[in-house]
């Protein structure tokens, strides 16, 4: 039975893309909610329809269009599951096409302006996009106004962003349930979830925005302080206790700066997974060889440690490099670095020694620009320090070692 297989919920929005003739079809809201497993099946079905409306205009070749973030995100979130679940091979030209149930399905990133090129000029049957929040506009609406085929339809899955998001303001919006249908999805909507995952994942997720969009599914700007779960009662932590941790490793996070306050953080990680901002230096108005130093003397007394840096300054992670310094490139990703340093606060994983200076000043300072939806740039320097070294550290894959 179909609600062996689907949730009430999805099960309505599979009701409602079999049985309509809709042009837009947007499943958008929480986290691990089944959004693109149904996209998925919907997909697969969409290919069987519009083959039979080809055939019949006498078209032998039908185009599809099959978008992601990059092709990698696509065969992750996509094919990769397809296959797990139905067994279905996919065999790829060297346009990144492949051929089912006698469509030929063209795959395309959309995060990038330069994929817009790679889609002018075809005529399609139909789209799937899947994180539709990270397409870029201008690749969207080239996606959208390429699926001119008859009965074409587009199938759209995404977690919620700014409310002020083009897609949100521009479709979701403006959803009429008729020519596009659009549905929210919260945690909760989710049956096939044990009710402990689903509370664990309550209890996890950082307050404010992040469990306002990854529970409820709801388009939610950032307010007031970033670190809202932070607590100096909880996370402040004295040298003396500092002593008694196992530390198995250490890292360090650098954000360069001169009129605004430089940063190098060290940071110890114990035999728990939790981790310890153990050193600040923060300082205005130093050169690179006072940054020099000060690694070095963190190298000196902690090892060959990893040092992640601020990639804005080049020249600075070459000469770290150039003497003797581990140098690495941090991933600057900033919502997804802020999420996890904010659900280590949640989670009382994330201590802070309670000697700092700069990070006092900043920590309740550091704050979110509701135009904008990303941190205020003031406050922010031992804070990005801290994300770089967290952040890059557990996500090292795609991060370089510069020579």
């Amino acid at each position: 039975m179909l609600s062996d297989l689907y949730t009430p919920k999805q099960l309505d929005t599979f009701r409602f893309a079999v049985n309509n003739d809709y042009f837009m079809l947007i499943n958008h809201g929480a986290k691990r909610t089944g959004k693109t497993v149904l996209d998925n099946d919907l997909f697969l079905y969409e290919l069987r329809r519009i083959k039979k409306i080809a055939a019949v205009q006498g078209v032998e070749n039908p185009q599809y269009i099959l978008a992601g973030a990059d092709l990698g995100a696509l065969n992750r979130n996509v094919l990769i599951e397809l296959s797990n679940k139905y067994g279905i091979e996919f065999h790829f030209d060297k346009f990144n096409r492949f051929k089912l149930f006698g469509v030929q399905v063209c795959c395309f990133g959309h995060s990038k302006i330069n994929d817009l090129g790679r889609i002018r000029g075809m005529t399609a049957y139909g789209a799937y996009i899947n994180e539709g929040t990270m397409a870029k506009q201008e690749v969207f609406d080239e996606i959208k106004s390429r699926c001119s085929g008859n009965g074409a339809r587009m199938l759209i899955d995404t977690n919620p962003d700014n409310p002020e998001h083009w897609l949100k303001k521009d479709f979701i919006d403006k959803a009429d349930g008729k020519t596009i249908k659009a549905v929210q999805y919260r945690l909760d909507d989710n049956t096939f979830l044990s009710e402990r995952y689903k509370q664990n994942m309550k209890e996890t997720t950082p307050s404010g925005m992040f469990y306002d969009r990854n529970i409820e599914g709801m388009w939610v700007m950032g307010e007031g302080a970033v670190y809202r779960d932070f607590n100096a009662k909880i996370h402040y932590i004295s040298r003396a206790e500092l002593q008694k941790i196992n530390f198995v490793k250490y890292i360090a996070g650098v954000d360069w700066g001169y009129e605004h306050f430089g940063a190098i953080v060290l940071i110890g990680k114990d035999d728990q997974g939790s981790y310890y901002l153990i050193r600040e230096v923060a300082r205005q108005f130093e050169e690179i060889d006072f940054w020099l130093e000060q690694a070095q003397a963190i190298k000196a007394e902690y090892g060959n440690i990893t040092f992640y840096c601020d990639s804005a300054r080049p020249e600075y992670v070459k000469k770290f490099k150039k003497n003797g310094l581990r140098a690495v490139n941090a991933n600057k990703a900033v919502l997804s670095g802020i999420e996890r340093v904010a659900q280590l606060y949640k989670q009382n994983k994330l201590r802070i020694v309670d000697d700092v200076d700069r990070f006092r000043d900043e920590i309740y300072m550091y704050v979110w620009n509701e135009k904008t939806g990303e941190p205020v740039k003031q406050f922010d320097d031992v804070q990005d320090a801290i994300r770089y070294a967290i952040y890059t550290d557990e996500n090292r894959g795609g991060v370089s070692i510069l020579k």
